[in-house]
């Protein structure tokens, strides 16, 4: 595949991802701020503001916050750039769905001044966290998991 076809390919994943996001988180608040509720066992949704990044660290740090989330972006779309002869379109899918995920929560604090969370786990202890957060967590897992394989071959 040629490193325009890459490069395009990694493009339309992270506009799916952002756009999705984005609908979605948007679809939810507005929800959850005109009366709609919902709890199981497993999750409840619970609209809440988060200033701060994961595990609710450096709270109220809004523009070190997107300073990092652009260097983030910045360095990963570097990467895809540079490396389109050697990169995996799966890896071009996993650094779309994490660069979308960072987007998507960079998106709300510039917007907002904040993060909108609410998805919360019953079940455990866990904060409540967001489509961005998913989308983050889902990508570096895989990105971990795909290095991890590869050294060991």
């Amino acid at each position: 595949m040629s490193k325009a076809s890459k490069f395009i390919y990694f493009i339309v994943c992270y506009v799916f991802f952002i756009f999705t996001n984005l609908y979605l988180s948007n679809v939810l608040v507005d929800n959850l701020t005109h009366g709609f509720e919902m709890s199981n066992p497993v999750f409840s949704l619970n609209y809440i503001k988060n200033t701060g990044a994961a595990f609710s660290i450096l709270q109220d740090s809004r523009e070190l916050l997107i300073i990092l989330s652009m260097i983030a972006l910045v360095l990963l779309f570097l990467h895809v750039i540079n490396h389109l002869k050697s990169i995996s379109l799966k890896t071009c899918f996993y650094i779309a769905i994490l660069s979308a995920g960072i987007a998507g929560n960079l998106h709300e604090r510039i917007v907002y001044g904040f993060v909108r969370d609410y998805f919360h786990l019953n079940f455990i202890n866990f904060p409540v966290f967001n489509i961005s957060d998913i989308l983050i967590n889902v990508g570096v897992i895989a990105l971990i998991i795909m290095i991890l394989i590869k050294k060991t071959k």
